[in-house]
């Protein structure tokens, strides 16, 4: 329940930074032209994103335009483009994979330890897409306060850091870690599943129906060892009987106690409580 809990919480962490990425991607507010000096007071304020550039007026237009040439772009911007809808498309990935592996759904049903690996591919492919969109967004922040505090640039030349920035720095972070959460999920599984396989067995019935009490477990065995036929003659054997008691006090007793002298049957026998 708790793995099945941690699934939901890291899919619908790595949805959310899915979405936000796909806004700060597409949105022009990278950087916002910075108001200093001689700039405080101005009618026009001008936004750069990754595909557009806007200006917005003080009479309250607002007029954006679209870089015309791809490959005339700064080779920053065009990798920061690239590993942007790179990001967006492991996000989508990641999310379709989750589903198919999460407890929740009924996909992939009965097939084992198959399905937490599912869950735990996708959780990889989220902590890929944070990672890709964390980059470009490092990336542009540096660039943004490296030129805002070179002193040989004029005042309206510089930019400040955008909105969008924020957007995609917290949203690469929630992406990845829906990741690492799916990623846990599936590592808990896996170990739950080995525990219960490598636990011990349940606990003989006591004589009668009776339940033990929370501090006492009685268990007895009784073990025939097999005869050999030598000759077509029958060698009798003692049956050996095992009383074994466990009590939740720290006293112990074993005794053996040896029965009269009884055709044993072929096979190894475990029958009957004492």
């Amino acid at each position: 329940m708790a793995s099945a809990a941690l699934e939901l919480m890291g899919f619908f962490l790595g949805l959310l930074g899915m979405l936000g990425t796909l806004v700060a991607t597409v949105l022009p507010y990278w950087q916002i032209s910075a108001h200093i000096g001689s700039n405080i007071v101005t009618a026009v304020a001008s936004m750069r994103g990754l595909w557009m550039e806007c200006v917005y007026q003080s009479t309250g237009a607002f007029q954006c335009e679209t870089y015309n040439s791809m490959l005339a772009l700064p080779s920053d911007l065009q990798t920061s483009r690239a590993l942007m809808v790179i990001s967006i498309v492991l996000s989508i990935l990641a999310i379709a994979i989750s589903v198919l592996g999460m407890q929740c759904t009924l996909c992939l049903e009965g097939t084992g330890t198959v399905k937490n690996r599912v869950a735990g591919t996708g959780g990889g492919l989220f902590l890929a897409a944070g990672f890709m969109a964390l980059i470009p967004v490092a990336w542009t922040t540096h660039e943004v306060v490296q030129t805002f505090y070179r002193p040989n640039l004029p005042a309206s030349m510089k930019f400040e850091l955008g909105e969008c920035l924020y957007v995609g720095l917290a949203s690469s972070l929630i992406t990845m870690l829906g990741g690492g959460m799916l990623c846990v999920s599936c590592c808990e599984e896996q170990d739950g599943g080995r525990a219960r396989r490598q636990g011990g067995g349940y606990p003989y019935p006591i004589p009668g129906g009776g339940v033990p009490g929370p501090g006492v477990r009685t268990t007895s065995q009784t073990y025939r060892n097999p005869t050999l036929q030598v000759g077509g003659v029958h060698a009798a054997s003692r049956g050996q009987t095992l009383v074994r008691s466990n009590t939740g006090s720290s006293q112990s007793s074993t005794q053996a106690v040896q029965g009269a002298k009884k055709p044993a049957a072929a096979g190894y026998d475990i029958t009957g409580y004492v």
